[in-house]
């Protein structure tokens, strides 16, 4: 959430922001409320003032013995007014902070002027991708010649886009998320969180997801709850309504299942593990002072890539531009990996800071060296999201025989295991 303050004081500077981002927002309307809110407060303020004088009359009233009753019903009169303006300041403060609510994050200075993703910038990237002898092949047919996937069980039982994960895949999904954990907690300096699951209302509200993605989650409607779409919801919700008493930098990890409806995202490329609504993920999330929010999103980043360099993966960075932002986002960095079956880039991170605007929403705060009480900035990035991660590992290993080589990191969470083959009840029901 933006300050009030800041849109009042940088009206014209929040709406070429916004604009920028290709959003229409009504600041008139919100100004209007502001100043509705200021205007009655001030009402109230001279109310309470005007009470105070009369209440000191009617003591001297009656210490001299004179008649006060006039001025106490002038008083009591006034306390009905004052009762009545509380209500109103109450009824606009609240129509104020939903549609405060309603009002995306201001870009960081740095962040290129884009309308959509076509011009988002690539400043590097890391690696070259395989220069293959033979026709490389996507990921679900490796999946399938593997035994690796059923989707189809898996859509009988539940739906498209729920996959079901069998033998090797099962099992190096399971080593991925303990490698990446085990980098981030023993070297990059994280501590690990186990968090729910679910979250309530006031939780995702808190980082954005509500109310402007409501349509893309999954509501739990008997329990007023919602099935977590990225472990950033409970781990920065940890600190919801407090203020911090350990020293900042805090560096948080966790791994989760997540869950998205993406119901936006009818027509694009859904098959295989492309694009999912159930997927696992490792993700990291920081607790700032401001002054060093922007250092420590490039650390972040680091880490990310930290782990796609070990993986031996080649990637490239995007930065993306006012109009391809999140919501929440004042800057945003993503980490594409190169799908070689697909020839294409897949996102399989993305590393934000959102400045102070999730720890206004949510009332994260922390004292600084003069004692004052502010707001912390929040970061959080995928470290890194399992589906596309699996997809670039099959695709960028795969061998002439079928099978895939996998990257050395990960054989000691394999037991030993160098490549995924196919398996024997495969191979003899082929036979």
């Amino acid at each position: 959430m933006l300050d009030i303050k800041v849109i009042r004081e940088r009206e014209q500077d929040v709406r070429r922001a916004l604009e920028q981002r290709g959003m229409g927002v009504q600041l008139d309307e919100l100004l209007a409320l502001d100043q509705r809110r200021r205007d009655l407060l001030s009402e109230v303020e001279r109310f309470k003032c005007e009470r105070n004088a009369s209440s000191r009359e009617i003591g001297q009233k009656k210490k001299s013995g004179a008649d006060a009753s006039a001025e106490q019903q002038a008083v009591r009169e006034m306390g009905d007014r004052i009762k009545a303006l509380d209500e109103q300041v109450r009824e606009v403060q609240s129509e104020l902070h939903e549609k405060m609510l309603q009002v995306p994050n201001i870009p960081h200075v740095s962040v290129p002027v884009g309308e959509d993703a076509s011009e988002n910038r690539y400043p590097r990237s890391w690696g070259e991708p395989r220069a293959f002898d033979f026709e490389p092949v996507p990921h679900w047919v490796l999946g399938d010649k593997l035994g690796l996937f059923d989707f189809e069980r898996a859509t009988r039982m539940t739906g498209a886009g729920f996959p079901l994960l069998r033998g090797q895949a099962a099992r190096l999904q399971r080593a991925l998320i303990q490698f990446m954990l085990d980098v981030h907690t023993r070297e990059h300096g994280y501590e690990e969180i186990l968090p729910p699951f679910l979250c309530n209302q006031e939780a995702m509200t808190g980082t954005g997801q509500l109310p402007k993605m409501a349509e893309d989650m999954y509501y739990v409607g008997l329990d007023n709850l919602y099935l977590i779409p990225t472990a950033e919801v409970p781990v920065t919700n940890i600190y919801r309504e407090e203020i911090i008493q350990q020293p900042l930098p805090i560096a948080l990890t966790a791994y989760t299942p997540c869950f998205r409806r993406e119901a936006g995202a009818a027509g694009r490329e859904t098959r295989g593990l492309n694009r999912v609504h159930q997927f696992d993920k490792v993700e990291m999330v920081k607790f700032v002072v401001p002054e060093t929010s922007y250092d420590e999103l490039e650390k972040l980043l680091h880490d990310a890539e930290d782990i796609l360099q070990r993986l031996e993966l080649p990637y490239r960075i995007c930065e993306l531009c006012t109009g391809d932002l999140s919501f929440a986002a004042a800057k945003c960095y993503d980490i594409e990996l190169w799908a070689p079956g697909q020839r294409v880039w897949l996102e399989v991170s993305s590393c934000s800071c959102f400045e102070d605007f999730q720890a206004r929403r949510a009332g994260i705060r922390y004292r600084d060296a003069q004692g004052k009480v502010r707001y912390v900035h929040t970061l959080n990035g995928s470290g890194v999201a399992l589906p596309r991660l699996m997809v670039a590992i099959l695709e960028n290993g795969q061998q002439p025989d079928g099978s895939v080589k996998l990257p050395e990191v990960l054989r000691p969470y394999m037991q030993g295991c160098d490549r995924l083959t196919v398996p024997p009840t495969l191979a003899m029901k082929e036979n």
